[in-house]
């Protein structure tokens, strides 16, 4: 089974939507949207809620009033300013809070609690390609790494129960905790870039990133034709550091068309850009190949 993630170091890059045309492409896989805080796969995949589940993670800290005593020792200790006196009171902020639990562990009366927060939920979906596993992170929560990790786990346990053969995963934009946590033990990273100043910039970023966890991976270049210069220059980069550029995709108007009718555009319309993603397919499959055949010679070795 192999596990392949789509990132891009910004966002608007055209990932959700080549994950979605992938998808479309590939037979008998299980589809992953790690991008929590933004989650917008499902809306390209014609998808029919099965699963939804609550993702508590991490806690918060709640002053039970009759035990304390006002004596600011846990507002000596808090580093995150979430305690304030109000009318000889101590309350703590919920939003500032960063439940570290240091208010706790030093309050001489016990007085305050340290409750499980509910930061999201996560769902199971059935779409027209496959089963796809997604989430809600809430409003000003945190812990998305862990959410990543979670849904990455279900997934997993969707493919070895169904026998699915490949997992396609849609990662967040950027370099932070949730990426990390959506491309570590991965078997090849695809990085969609465009040829920008701050697309480009991303991009030597987050291979960076994908290096130091030595994963294979390749590069699709969006819009090349608005740029051709930057686009020149992104091969270039590629070819120095051995990314295969996987395919570069047309600036087309079609695209936007097909999101807007909640469709990927190998779903909406056989077009120019439509035949550049299959080409993209082909090549990754190959390149997917040999990345199988240099793993297998590594265990020979």
């Amino acid at each position: 089974m192999n596990e392949l993630v789509i990132i891009s170091g910004k966002g608007g890059t055209g990932k959700t939507s080549l994950v979605g045309s992938l998808a479309a492409l590939a037979e008998n896989k299980v589809m992953v949207d790690c991008d929590v805080d933004a989650a917008d796969l499902h809306l390209i995949m014609d998808s029919k809620l099965l699963e939804s589940h609550e993702f508590v993670g991490g806690k918060k800290a709640e002053i039970i009033q009759k035990r304390c005593t006002s004596c600011a020792v846990c507002l000596d200790y808090c580093r995150f300013d979430a305690i304030s006196e109000k009318n000889e009171k101590f309350e703590i902020d919920s939003l500032s809070c960063e439940g570290c639990g240091i208010c706790r562990h030093f309050c001489p009366e016990d007085a305050i609690d340290f409750k499980p927060v509910v930061c999201g939920h996560w769902f199971i979906s059935d779409t027209n390609h496959g089963p796809l596993v997604h989430a809600r992170l809430g409003i000003a929560q945190s812990n998305s790494g862990r959410l990543v990790s979670h849904l990455r786990k279900k997934a997993r346990e969707i493919a070895d129960k169904s026998g699915h053969e490949m997992i396609i995963t849609d990662g967040p934009p950027g370099i932070g905790c949730p990426v990390i946590a959506s491309i570590t033990g991965s078997d090849y990273v695809i990085i969609v870039t465009e040829p920008s100043l701050s697309a480009f910039g991303d991009m030597q970023r987050v291979h960076e990133l994908i290096q130091h966890f030595n994963i294979s991976c390749g590069a699709i270049i969006n819009k090349y034709d608005i740029n051709s210069h930057m686009t020149e220059g992104i091969e270039a980069f590629a070819e120095e550091n051995g990314i295969t550029v996987l395919g570069k995709m047309p600036f087309d108007k079609e695209m936007v068309a097909a999101q807007v009718a909640g469709k990927s555009i190998i779903d909406f319309k056989n077009s120019g850009l439509s035949k550049s993603i299959m080409d993209i397919w082909k090549r990754l499959q190959a390149d997917l190949k040999r990345v199988e055949a240099k793993k297998i010679d590594l265990k020979v070795l």
